[in-house]
């Protein structure tokens, strides 16, 4: 039987749903009917959706966009991996250690502080630029270095921070029943660290598939890159559009997940 505040609590999200839904609604249907009306309507639809071009280019841009998944999957675990190397040298605590933990730090400040794509022209253009043999002069892999140099860096930040989560006195537990620093940080810290930030570096993820078409401006055809030749070939800006759904198709879902993941380890802390 609920509580009269469980009933109470129950009819407000009822209310506030119903408002949310109503003006949510009110603001679509005053752009539907309100969009069309401009004056320059028609020639944004047909530079923008036209459907002959839509249906023409789509299945050409569903193939490119396999490129970005690849590059995607190959570049995905090396940041996870160098992003948990530098996490780690980070926190190294051994006085000897302190030029490999400078290092770290260095290296996150300098790939934290550049845009991404500032580092892809300096790597996609630079490293081939020295004259070196196929396949080592591959835009494929300075752009895909790129990312992963960039992403690592924000990746061994927010492990970082899962490591300092986790209070001192485990630390100090671990080492009083006789493990050593590094098995403290490998059975202990890192586990519940990982745990703890899968949400945020979902969210990284979810960007990194994103950026991957940055590398279409150092020669790799991805998506991107593929659209702009439709939109050059048919005059049309439709492609773009195309493109965009498809980013949307894959964002959406992960985002929505990673919202998930960090309402459950909310709830799980609570």
């Amino acid at each position: 039987m609920p509580t009269r505040r469980q009933v109470f609590e129950a009819r407000q999200r009822r209310r506030a749903n119903l408002i949310a839904a109503a003006s949510t609604g009110g603001v679509l249907l005053a752009l539907v009917i309100l969009v069309p009306l401009t004056p320059g309507w028609e020639a944004v639809q047909r530079a923008f959706f036209n459907g002959s071009v839509f249906a023409r280019t789509f299945p050409g841009l569903l193939q490119a966009f396999l490129m970005d998944v690849a590059i995607f999957a190959w570049s995905a675990p090396l940041i996870a991996l160098l992003g948990l190397v530098l996490a780690v040298a980070r926190d190294l605590r051994s006085p000897a250690l302190t030029p490999v933990r400078l290092f770290a730090t260095l290296f996150i400040d300098v790939f934290r502080g550049l845009p991404v794509i500032l580092v892809i022209y300096l790597i996609g253009f630079g490293i081939p630029g020295l004259g070196l043999p196929r396949p080592w002069n591959s835009p494929y892999i300075w752009g895909s270095l790129s990312l992963i140099l960039v992403y690592a860096a924000y990746n061994a930040e927010v492990l970082r921070s899962g490591i300092d989560s986790i209070h001192e006195s485990q630390r100090a537990a671990a080492l009083s029943l006789g493990l050593s620093g590094g098995d403290t940080m490998r059975f202990v810290i890192l586990p519940q660290a990982i745990r703890r930030v899968i949400p945020a570096n979902m969210n990284l993820f979810i960007a990194l598939q994103k950026d991957v078409a940055l590398l279409s401006f150092i020669g790799p055809v991805e998506i991107f890159r593929q659209a702009g030749v439709y939109k050059s070939l048919l005059a049309n800006f439709t492609p773009y559009v195309g493109a965009a759904l498809i980013f949307l198709a894959i964002t959406i879902p992960a985002t929505r997940y990673a919202d998930h993941l960090m309402n459950r380890e909310r709830q799980a802390r609570s």
